[in-house]
């Protein structure tokens, strides 16, 4: 056999390797996401506190409202108003470190960097309530974003999405843009729904979050024009968010 054939045959092999080492680590992104859904909704259907996902009346005006006209608690424990980010679009996101979505990490980095000199910002508020799937400190979370995906947008106190301590935010943004189902063209959307339905009938009727990485999408007068699904496409939500800068 000629030299290179000997190079040729090798080059294939090499490239069989990486085909196959990114489809294991695909494989594994999803078991994660799937394992880390069944403890979630195990716990809920035990009446677990911490993830529960009834809808909660607060006392809350939810109507005439304006993104702006609410406030976040920053990691040094000061309250931080949203009217610092007046007349930008701003995608609004509760993330988890442990989760199989912790990957879209990189492609919202990638996102922000793209368009932040557009009016483009990203609000990160971690959240714990979905698997337990980020149990560190809001220091350790910092730390792990930074150094694994170089994330470089603000990043708040961890805090709840659902329940009878979610943040006044939250209220207001579920009472704005529902819950309106999983993507149908995710491979993931007909095992969680299966999941959800097995674990906690009437899961589809309530506003709540459901699971990391839900997303809303304010405009610059900061109304909320769109919510996405962890199992929406990044590429999609990148979409939106041209279409209103």
């Amino acid at each position: 056999m000629s030299e290179n054939g000997i190079h040729f045959r090798r080059d294939r092999f090499e490239q069989r390797k990486k085909r196959s080492a990114k489809s294991s680590i695909i494989l594994v992104v999803l078991l994660l996401a799937l394992i880390g859904a069944w403890i979630y909704l195990s716990r809920t259907a035990k009446g677990g506190k911490a993830d529960n996902a009834a809808t909660t009346e607060t006392n809350i005006n939810t109507d005439m409202k304006k993104v702006t006209d609410f406030f976040l608690t920053g990691k040094n424990g000061q309250q931080v108003s949203l009217s610092e980010w007046k007349g930008k679009v701003l995608l609004i996101v509760n993330t988890a470190t442990g989760c199989g979505f912790t990957p879209q990490y990189d492609e919202l980095e990638a996102m922000y960097k793209k368009l932040k000199d557009k009016g483009f910002e990203i609000l990160d508020i971690p959240c714990n309530q979905f698997g337990n799937q980020t149990p560190g400190t809001d220091e350790e979370i910092t730390e792990f974003c930074q150094v694994k995906f170089g994330t470089d947008f603000p990043q708040f106190k961890k805090s709840d999405v659902n329940g009878e301590n979610e943040l006044p935010l939250y209220t207001w943004l579920k009472s704005q843009k529902g819950f309106e189902g999983f993507d149908a063209d995710n491979k993931l959307t007909p095992i969680l729904e299966k999941m959800f339905d097995e674990k906690n009938p009437g899961w589809r009727e309530t506003s709540d979050i459901k699971w990391n990485f839900t997303k809303f999408l304010i405009n610059r007068d900061g109304d909320v024009v769109a919510r996405f699904e962890p199992t929406c496409s990044l590429d999609k939500v990148e979409q939106a968010v041209e279409a209103l800068l």
